[in-house]
This record gives C-alpha cells, sequence and structure tokens, in this order.
C-alpha cells in the first residue's frame, strides 16, 4: 500500500529539516520550516512511478513551492523511474523524485527545481492553515481507507472526550478546544446534542467515535 512509503518519504524530508504531516488538504504529505513558512513542501505517494503520479505532482504546483513524487524502486530497476524520458519530464515540471527501495531507504533520482507557476493563494492558505493547526501527525499519507483526522475533526473527538462524564458549555471547553462553540452548534458529525439551553451533551453516535479513536476523557473548566 502507499502508506508504507509514508515514513521512509516523511524521515528524508524532515532530515532536510521539515515539520512534516499527512494528509493535508489531499496531498500524501505537507513540510512546512518554522523560521521560513512561505515555503511549502509537498510529497506524493504511489506505489509505481505512472503519468497518474506525475498529474498529482502538476496539481499540487498551484499551492506548493517544491513538489517531491515518490514511488516503490523496481525489483530488477527495469521500472519507468530508469526510463530517462520519465526524469527529464520531472526535471522540467520541477519535481523532485524519490525511490523507496524494499528496506525503506530513500533514494534522490532527480532534485526538485523551484517553479515558476501560479499559486493559488487561497487554496495554499488553506493548506498552510491546516497544518498549522493540527496535532501532532495523526493521519499516514497515502491512505484512503479511513477518514482523515483533520484539524477540525480532532477538535471534535476533543469535546467528545470532554463530555463523556458530563454535559458541558462551549465556553468551558474553548480554551482547549478553540472552535467548540462552532463545532457543538454545526454539529457536522451528529455527535452533540443540546441537554438544556447552552449546554450540550454526546449522542450515542458522539459516544461511539470517541471509544472508536480511543479518546480519553478531558477534564475542562467547567462542566454540569
Amino acid at each position: 500500500m502507499e502508506t508504507s512509503l509514508y515514513l521512509p518519504v516523511k524521515t528524508f524530508l524532515e532530515s532536510l529539516g521539515y515539520a512534516v504531516k499527512g494528509e493535508v488538504g489531499h496531498c500524501d504529505l505537507v513540510g512546512l520550516r518554522d523560521e521560513d513558512p512561505t515555503v511549502v513542501v509537498i510529497g506524493e505517494l504511489k506505489l509505481t512511478f505512472n503519468l497518474e503520479l506525475i498529474l498529482q505532482g502538476v496539481d499540487r504546483m498551484s499551492v506548493g513551492d517544491e513538489i517531491w513524487l515518490a514511488a516503490r524502486l523496481s525489483a530488477r530497476g527495469k521500472g519507468r523511474e530508469s526510463d530517462s524520458r520519465y526524469r527529464a519530464l520531472c526535471r522540467r515540471l520541477g519535481f523532485g523524485l524519490l525511490g523507496v527501495d524494499g528496506s525503506g531507504g530513500v533514494e534522490v533520482l532527480v532534485s526538485p527545481v523551484a517553479p515558476i507557476p501560479r499559486k493559488d493563494p487561497r487554496r495554499r492558505s488553506r493548506l498552510v492553515e491546516e497544518h498549522r493547526r493540527r496535532r501532532g501527525d495523526p493521519s499516514v499519507g497515502g491512505g484512503t481507507r479511513t477518514p482523515v483526522m483533520t484539524a477540525y475533526r480532532q477538535q471534535a473527538l476533543g469535546c467528545a472526550a470532554a463530555m463523556m462524564s458530563a454535559p458541558q458549555r462551549p465556553r468551558d471547553l474553548k480554551p482547549l478546544f478553540p472552535d467548540a462553540q462552532k463545532i457543538l452548534h454545526r454539529n457536522v458529525y451528529g455527535w452533540f446534542e443540546r441537554a438544556e439551553r447552552g449546554v450540550y451533551a454526546l449522542t450515542a453516535t458522539g459516544r461511539l467515535a470517541a471509544a472508536g479513536w480511543g479518546v480519553e476523557p478531558v477534564a475542562c473548566q467547567g462542566g454540569n
């Protein structure tokens, strides 16, 4: 699976000084540097080097400054990665190309060159904001079978954890979860219900969600 490539590529990009997180804004990996937040690095993963991988890279050019494409090296070294035309195309597009071997080693096949295409400021800013708001790196890049642990979902689960023992008021949750008011009011996942005026409790679905993600109860300032 593509997720098997995530850790080797993440480790490689971290060695270049980037803080890397998976599945941010539909990108398999996104890397930022605290000292230089203007540079956005994006990584895309595929089990084999193919046209789809390059097309994904092209799509990411509007939001990223440095694009790395990564795939597993073929067993006999006769895959697309050895095709000079494939490498030349990546060079022309400014993409970096990484090969991951069976033991998790990463080989730089093509070094990236800063592209000049026009950026999409709104999409780019959403990508950076999601990376910064997400706690830790909860989603493995390249996965498609489980829900992505977005910053919003993390806060929603945190609110659910705080309600495991008793209903809560949004203002009591806000110090730990800044978006608590919006999360409880919108109730996107159907996890919350109004117990009384200004007080919310967990639904049965909310309890199952918290238990399914292994969420531990959280102590808040208030409680009912």
